[in-house]
């Protein structure tokens, strides 16, 4: 009976483990990374025209043409190792579901070519080495920025990159 009661103890602690081991694994999966686009939430994959890249944001896969076969990993290939990929233009594919956005790739290149930028694009996260300035605040005027506004008052902005 002993051996059964050590037996059902050792199973529940295998089971406590490897629930939390799952939880642990699942939390960053589907969060987009800093150097995306601001502004989309329901989105799966970018692609950027610039190194005809693709990036999956579900599994955080880049997926790339190598030897004539897609490519997944996790990191970049050493060819695109200085890409900043905070100023890299991002295309987001809204409108695909499914696992191969690459079955497009041949009308991604004529539409996307590699110098397509239509105009800055916000990131969600500022670039390393990059901190946020705060705005001061002037005293006396109502807690306004103490900086003047340069812009057109119209609100129009550089483009929104929704593609």
């Amino acid at each position: 009976m002993k051996t059964m009661q050590k037996f059902i103890v050792a199973l529940l602690l295998v089971a406590t483990g490897t629930a939390q081991a799952q939880v642990t694994v699942n939390v960053n999966i589907g969060k987009a990374p800093d150097w995306g686009p601001a502004g989309y939430t329901e989105v799966r994959y970018y692609y950027m025209p610039a190194i005809e890249v693709y990036y999956d944001i579900n599994t955080a896969n880049y997926i790339y043409a190598s030897n004539g076969a897609w490519v997944r990993a996790t990191v970049l290939p050493a060819t695109y190792k200085n890409v900043n990929l905070y100023t890299t233009y991002k295309v987001v594919l809204t409108d695909y579901k499914g696992a191969t956005p690459y079955v497009y790739y041949k009308n991604h290149k004529v539409k996307y070519p590699k110098n397509y930028n239509p105009g800055h694009q916000k990131t969600i996260g500022t670039p390393p080495g990059h901190a946020k300035k705060a705005v001061a605040k002037a005293p006396g005027n109502g807690g306004k920025s103490a900086k003047k506004s340069h812009g057109n008052g119209n609100g129009k902005g550089h483009g929104n990159g929704k593609h």
